[in-house]
């Protein structure tokens, strides 16, 4: 066997040969010598951009990543892809771009692997949608590849994030703290780099693909600035080539046990809603057919075990310092809860890797024992009725109960709603609709982080549910139902709600139903238009046009 060409499946058609030697003069140009032009070459898709912490230090870990590609017998080629940060343009209209954002990283990085006919691809990602776009641009380009997680940033003084912050905005509103007290939380909150410090999107699916099996071990757990951090880069480049050795490619390791594995620690750390979203939309790249149902189907079994923010006390770099996932993948395996025997990108199963791993200190108390859990089922509840015929995601820690009945409160937009919960329109009891905020809805389904957090500032976390066909962050808690559909732009049940009308919601049935008859609801439809805020050229419009429902993980492709 010619083993130099089965390494350099893709580059050698690049490379190799008289007619391209246009080719490698190109390259010459950044750095190419005549001994790389027989090395497989591996691309380093970073994230890195001053937009947001999240991301302003993956240049550095990208120069890593490439050393240990090159120190390993391959050739590391950094190239960039975008981001947009989350909890800047959070309640403007800058949020529209975020999901939309997902397709664009998944897109660039397909479009410059594919061109650049590189043999490996390693992705590095540090906040929410910039890490399912890299994941599925791996799925679709199917080379051996690997997702190193930028890592999570170190908390600020008092243990705040910058959920603190949000809430604090709602706190001052309430008159419980003094614009003093607000800006010392708003310069302390964010002391560097890395994502944001609770269990909210960005760690959610940092360790839900550690599980699928797409990151080496732990790599979900390191802080941002740490040593751990840059060898998990370096060993990473490692990595990559014994997978284009052994020719592992993702869909090696890619399955539908894997992702039960990934939805089974999702809810073992409490996580984000929007890990619902993006694994849908990951299975469909990957052609594995995972649903809503089956979330509801896992989640009966595995119980919630870490005490993490944003419903519980404890912060990432917390868990980090007792050990990180790992000690808790080893617990979920030995309850029979984690498929072991599926591929990792390590070369060895999940159960090879944690062969060796240590438990977690006896004394801690970030991670529950099976036996007493905070939550003995999942708090991520799929829920169907008049209002969801085809589902919607709530997150109930039961800290607020399981079952809400109140007094609807509909808005056409996040500010309308925000402007009420501020102005002090919002009573104990209501549920907040906001509508109109959906993929095609909104356009780009933005997520309910200044509400949520507004309410919950106002002390009403436990009073006021909200509704909406929209997102929310994973830092936002409190009893919240989001991803209503369809969306009340497609003619969902949410576009004629109105002021006043009860609706009642069990998470415990899984039911959400508007308590109107179908009679009304036939008149109310009767010369019913959608509000159409959706521009007419730019990306946005475009995505309105090949958005599929949130149900189906709001995919584009």
């Amino acid at each position: 066997m010619d083993t130099k060409k089965n390494t350099r499946k893709y580059s050698s058609i690049v490379v190799d040969g008289i007619d391209r030697s246009p080719s490698r003069a190109m390259l010459r140009a950044v750095g190419f010598t005549d001994a790389d032009f027989h090395k497989p070459q591996v691309g380093v898709a970073s994230t890195w951009s001053m937009v947001t912490p999240c991301n302003s230090h993956i240049d550095k870990l990208a120069n890593y990543c490439a050393q240990g590609i090159d120190g390993s017998g391959g050739k590391g080629v950094i190239f960039n892809t975008i981001s947009v940060s989350d909890g800047i343009s959070m309640g403007t209209g800058g949020m529209r771009y975020s999901l939309v954002s997902r397709e664009v990283i998944a897109d660039s990085i397909e479009t410059v692997v594919g061109a650049e006919g590189f043999d490996g691809v390693i992705t590095i990602g540090g906040c929410d949608k910039n890490m399912p776009g890299c994941v599925i641009a791996m799925l679709r380009l199917n080379r051996p590849s690997i997702f190193i997680y930028g890592g999570s940033i170190r908390p600020g003084a008092d243990k705040t994030d910058i959920v603190s912050v949000f809430e604090a905005v709602g706190r001052y509103s309430a008159q419980k703290i003094d614009k003093k007290q607000l800006k010392d939380i708003e310069k302390k909150a964010i002391p560097g780099p890395g994502a944001c410090g609770g269990m909210y999107t960005a760690n959610t699916m940092a360790t839900a693909i550690e599980a699928l099996g797409l990151s080496l071990p732990n790599s979900s757990a390191q802080d941002a600035i740490s040593k751990e951090k840059l060898a998990d880069c370096h060993m990473a480049g490692k990595a990559l080539l014994n997978l284009i050795k052994k020719d592992i490619k993702p869909s090696d390791i890619v399955t539908k046990k894997s992702f039960e594995n990934a939805i089974t620690v999702v809810i073992a750390v409490g996580g984000s809603t929007n890990a619902v979203l993006h694994l849908l939309a990951m299975a469909h790249s990957a052609n594995i057919d995972l649903s809503l149902d089956d979330f509801t189907r896992i989640g009966r079994k595995v119980p919630v075990l870490c005490d993490l923010k944003p419903s519980g006390k404890y912060l990432m770099s917390e868990l980090i310092a007792i050990g990180g996932v790992q000690p808790l993948f080893k617990m979920l395996l030995a309850e029979g809860l984690l498929h072991g025997d599926c591929m990792t990108v390590s070369g060895l199963t999940l159960a090879e890797n944690l062969a060796k791993v240590d438990h977690y200190p006896q004394q801690q108390k970030i991670v529950m024992p099976i036996n007493k859990p905070l939550k003995k089922d999942s708090h991520l509840r799929i829920l169907y009725g008049n209002l969801a015929p085809m589902g919607s995601v709530a997150k109930i820690s039961s800290k607020e109960g399981n079952k809400f009945r109140g007094v609807a409160r509909p808005f056409d937009s996040e500010e309308t709603a925000l402007k009420a919960i501020l102005g002090d329109e919002i009573k104990k009891g209501d549920i907040v609709v906001i509508r109109y905020e959906g993929p095609k809805g909104g356009p780009g389904m933005r997520e309910m982080l200044s509400p949520t957090s507004a309410i919950t500032g106002k002390g009403l976390g436990k009073d006021v549910a909200l509704l909406t066909d929209g997102r929310f962050s994973g830092g936002s808690h409190g009893f919240v139902v989001g991803h209503i559909t369809p969306e009340a732009y497609d003619g969902g049940l949410l576009a004629i709600v109105k002021e006043g009308d009860y609706i009642e919601i069990d998470a415990e049935q899984g039911l959400i139903e508007l308590e109107i008859s179908k009679k009304e609801i036939t008149n109310r439809f009767k010369g019913w238009k959608p509000m159409d805020k959706v521009p007419s050229a730019g990306v946005l419009a475009k995505y309105v046009k090949l958005v599929k429902s949130a149900s189906l993980g709001a995919i584009t492709d």
